[in-house]
């Protein structure tokens, strides 16, 4: 079942570039689709927490732990970390992204935002947060190659130089809000978290309608596919996601949701009449496999066979990538 619902996240997630060409083509603007799918996904998410309480308390405050003994001020703290996610990374990441669909192909935006995990790997290593091992040095050279095979195979069609700078960009945007999610996603239960985020993203994006205006006279059709990003590739992606990650792991779940840009590539081939080269092809088997690699778990070091308490989850210098891409995958 776990597996099952993982590959349904990568669905949903996947489907939202879809979604989003649909709604450009039924009169909606990017600054519109942005504030109404943030503005929608915060109160439905808002909604369940009134309605499901324990969604609102993790394990460790149910039972008493560190979570239900951390001051208020450290609490208070949190919160605003986590509406300062959405308000300033997340806001930038979907506007990035949204930019460049309105730019180039739905499958090659995808594949070029599916960089983020070997983007996260790197980073983490630099910044001493993980370790680099062999397997993940041929993953970044697998992925900066198929990457560079994607844009370089890429014909007329709908590919744009700046559309490509904007995807890039928000690969870069979205590593660095992983790594800075990493400070507060164990400390807040999932849903409380993403719900923050929502609320913080839909803050800014309101403040800037409200100094640039937006346009939200459009259609009954451009509503629709506005209700399926906010419902369908965001909430209901989400919650599978945590789902699913309970039951798998962070690892396994890491892996499935290479799964989003083959169905974003699939559905956008079915419904946009969009397709990808021979050259493309084999770029994005590279980047997606280059994906795979790095979220898969170093195996236990000698320290930790020899102490059952040191676990990969506890070590810092073990896998904490894989948990971060994971565990921060709130709203991709």
């Amino acid at each position: 079942m776990g597996l099952v619902l993982c590959l349904l996240s990568a669905a949903c997630f996947g489907a939202m570039a879809i979604f989003g060409k649909l709604a450009y083509e039924a009169g909606v603007s990017p600054g519109a689709l942005l504030l109404v799918r943030f503005s929608l996904a915060a109160a439905v998410l808002a909604i369940l927490l009134l309605l499901r309480p324990g969604l609102r308390r993790d394990t460790a405050e149910r039972t008493g732990g560190e979570a239900a003994r951390r001051p208020a001020t450290a609490r208070r703290h949190v919160l605003a970390t986590a509406v300062g996610l959405g308000a300033v990374g997340y806001a930038a990441q979907a506007s990035l992204f949204f930019s460049a669909l309105q730019l180039m192909d739905a499958s090659l935006l995808s594949l070029i935002l599916y960089t983020y995990p070997v983007l996260v790997t790197v980073a983490a290593v630099l910044l001493g947060r993980d370790r680099l091992t062999p397997g993940r040095v041929a993953a970044l050279v697998a992925a900066s190659g198929g990457t560079l095979l994607v844009l370089l195979g890429a014909g007329g069609g709908s590919f744009h130089p700046l559309g490509a700078l904007l995807a890039f960009g928000a690969a870069v945007t979205y590593t660095i809000y992983i790594l800075v999610a990493d400070s507060v996603v164990h400390r807040l239960p999932p849903v409380v978290l993403s719900a923050l985020v929502m609320t913080g993203a839909a803050g800014t994006l309101g403040a800037r309608a409200l100094v640039t205006g937006v346009d939200l006279d459009f259609g009954l059709p451009g509503w629709f596919w506005l209700v399926c990003i906010a419902v369908v590739s965001t909430v209901l992606a989400m919650l599978t996601f945590f789902a699913g990650l309970r039951r798998t792991g962070p690892s396994t779940a890491a892996i499935l949701s290479t799964f989003e840009p083959v169905v974003t590539t699939a559905l956008a081939a079915l419904t946009l009449g969009e397709s990808l080269g021979a050259v493309q092809l084999a770029g994005a088997a590279l980047v997606l496999s280059a994906a795979a690699v790095v979220q898969v778990r170093p195996a236990p070091t000698r320290r930790q066979v020899e102490d059952p308490g040191v676990s990969p989850r506890t070590d810092p210098s073990v896998g904490r990538a894989v948990d971060r891409a994971a565990d921060a995958h709130v709203t991709p």
